[in-house]
């Protein structure tokens, strides 16, 4: 079974900015690009580097410790050294609340 939760304000993310959030006990990342919100886990694949702290470019986002990079439409892992994509979730803004669709 999957819900949305209340995850933060959406005035709390400006557009090029991400921020990392405890959801259900996983650590989440969401990224605000250009008013659209979306959300991975917030660790790399490769080394479990945070996403939220890495350089956000489009709709892509680059690992802070060793450059990789991930697609955060699909979580896809778009370079070495990655292999494995990350996880993604569902966001809506409700009002002007951010919302993640998690399994509950």
């Amino acid at each position: 079974m999957s819900a949305f939760i209340k995850v933060t304000a959406a005035k709390d993310i400006l557009p090029g900015q991400a921020k990392a959030f405890e959801v259900q006990g996983r650590q989440i990342a969401i990224f605000n690009i250009e008013g659209a919100f979306y959300a991975v886990d917030n660790r790399c694949t490769h080394a479990a580097g945070p996403l939220s702290e890495g350089l956000l470019e489009g709709d892509q986002v680059e690992c802070p410790w060793h450059g990789a990079r991930f697609d955060l439409k699909t979580g896809a892992a778009l370079c070495a050294p990655a292999s494995k994509g990350v996880a993604t979730y569902q966001v809506r803004v409700n009002g002007s609340d951010v919302e993640v669709e998690v399994h509950v």
